[in-house]
Order: C-alpha cells, then structure tokens, then sequence
C-alpha cells in the first residue's frame, strides 16, 4: 500500500495548494472555515466554489486522464516514447476545435460547449480513421497503427494551420487554446467530463493483466490465452476516449502522458495492473502541481499549461530517448 498512500498524499497536496493558490491567496483557516460550512466571507465563499473547486477538478481529471492514456498506450506499443498523442488524437481534437472556433456561434449553453464537443468528435473520428487505415485483415499491426498516426497528425495538423491563417477575430482564442489550458470553466465543464473519463480510465485500470500478457508479444500473448485483437482494441478505444475527452475540455498539453508513466515504472515497477491506477493519481497531482505553477510564475497573467508542460517534458524526452538508445528501459 506504500505506493497508493505516497501518491494520494501528493495529491492531497496538490490539492490544497491548487485551491489556495492564485490571484487572490486564501489563508489556509479561511479555506478551511469555507470548506467546512463555517463563518467565511462571501468573497472568499465565491471564488473557492465558483472558480477554483470547478477548475481544480477539471485539472485534475484531465492530468489523470492524460496518465492513465499514456501508461495504456505504452504498454500497447511497448515503447517508453509513447503518449497519448501518438495516433493523432490531440492533433484531430485541435483541428475540430479551430475549426468551431472560426464559426460565429451564438452566446448559448450549446454555443459555449461548440469548441470542446467539435474536438471530442474530432478525436474520436482521428482514431477511427487511423485504426481503419492501420488494420491489416484481422489484425493490428503496432507500426502501422503508429505510421498511420504520425501521418494523420501531419494532415490535421497542417489543416489546423491553415484555418488559423484564414481566420483574423478568432486568431488568440485558438492559438490559447492550442497552447493548452482551462478554457471554460465552472462544474458544467466537470459534469461534461467526468462520464468519459469514468468509464475510460475504469476500462484502462481493468486491462492491466492484459497489458502485462501483451509485454511478450501478440502471439506468447495468445498463446497464454489472451485474444489480442479484441484487447488491443479495447484499449486503444478506451484511452483515445479519455485522451480526447480532456483535449476537448482543456486544449493541447503535452508530456504528462509521456513523464508520469514513465517514473510510476521507475519507481514501483512495470506491473500494469499498478502502473495505470497509479499513472491516473500521479498525473492528476502533477498537473494540478502545474497549473499552480503557471498561475504564479508570472502574476497575474497566466503561463498556458502546454508551454510549462513542453519546458519540462522536452529535456525528459530526450533523457528517455537517450536511455532508449542505451538499452536501459525495457
């Protein structure tokens, strides 16, 4: 139990801090007096329930949605580099957004919920169309899963630069939100959210025997008596669900799936059936350790969470790929 009580401690931590943490500092006695029904002042009552209990808890859910996905997809394709942006979800997811964004909707619930319903769609339409186009007969091959990713990225991503270039009024709203970060806030947003990533990251947490079985290969796996075509599609399903659900709620952010799999392995092992639960608490705790970060670093403006996320996980990319090529991961 070791392991669970570490990471839910942290993220006990990252809690408390994400909730006291912005504009307005809210003294840990006001906090608690506000939390707990007693006498706190209105003000202090508004911004915690209004603002950041809702945005703490989107935080989290995507940070966790994000881990849980690229644990999966890593123990899929048994490659240390992958994330859940691998096959082209978040390109796709972006490519919806920006393109709901160049539309002119009306100041509604529905007009509101335009940008993140487009790129959830359009997510799950990349998947659907990368894994049309990687299947070989009854098979999934791995490479052409992963050829076929990084070629519909390609395709999304430069139709993504092209609406932006098109586009004049919309320009900064969708260059923010490619850059990762909150965009709507308030507990609809939650609401919305919390479905998907209720039955992708369960889906995930249960497919940690077969991850293990599929760490020998398709056919041992087989032969151990693991149908892999059904449990590779399942897994791909679930954590291109996830990984698209939180793109849609809170934009582009890289390299937590890659970072918080990666040290969960490190430290506790490569057994899946604890590497995905634990990837899901750790990644909900290091993103809320994030975005408290990029709410203070430069007061009172906000740094997008993508850049802070892309400052740190670039550097680890390349440790990574260095002890990829060393031999020193598998």
């Amino acid at each position: 139990m070791r392991p669970y009580a570490l990471i839910l401690l942290a993220l006990l931590v990252a809690l408390l801090l994400s909730i006291a943490i912005g504009s307005v500092f809210i003294p840990p006695a006001d906090l608690w007096a506000a939390l707990t029904g007693q006498s706190a002042s209105d003000t202090v009552h508004t911004i915690l329930w209004s603002i950041r209990l809702p945005r703490t808890a989107l935080i989290a859910l995507v940070g966790a949605a994000l881990a849980g996905s690229g644990a999966a997809y890593q123990g899929l394709f048994r490659n240390p580099l992958a994330d859940p942006y691998l096959i082209g979800v978040a390109s796709g997811a972006g490519l919806g957004a920006v393109l709901a964004m160049s539309i002119k909707w009306p100041y509604s619930l529905a007009g509101l919920m335009a940008v993140p319903l487009a790129a959830f769609f359009a997510g799950l339409l990349t998947v659907f169309i990368v894994y049309r186009l990687a299947r070989v007969g009854g098979s999934l091959p791995t490479t052409n899963l992963i050829l076929s990713g990084v070629a519909i990225s390609s395709f999304a991503t430069s139709l993504t630069s092209f609406l932006m270039l098109r586009s004049s009024g919309e320009l900064r709203r969708a260059l923010g939100w490619l850059l990762g970060g909150v965009s709507l806030g308030g507990w609809d947003s939650v609401l919305a959210l919390l479905p998907f990533l209720a039955i992708g990251l369960t889906t995930l947490t249960l497919s940690g025997h077969a991850l293990n079985l599929l760490q020998f290969g398709d056919d041992q796996a087989a032969q151990l008596g693991l149908d892999t075509r059904r449990a590779k599609f399942i897994i791909v399903i679930a954590a291109s669900l996830v990984t698209a659900a939180a793109v849609a709620f809170a934009g582009i952010i890289g390299f937590i799936g890659l970072i918080v799999p990666h040290i969960v392995r490190i430290w506790w092992g490569a057994d899946y059936r604890r590497v995905v639960p634990l990837s899901i608490l750790g990644g909900a705790s290091t993103l809320l350790l994030i975005d408290t970060l990029a709410r203070v670093v430069i007061a009172p403006q906000e740094l997008p969470l993508g850049i802070v996320t892309a400052l740190a996980g670039a550097p680890f990319f390349l440790w990574v790929l260095r002890r990829a090529k060393l031999g020193g991961i598998w």
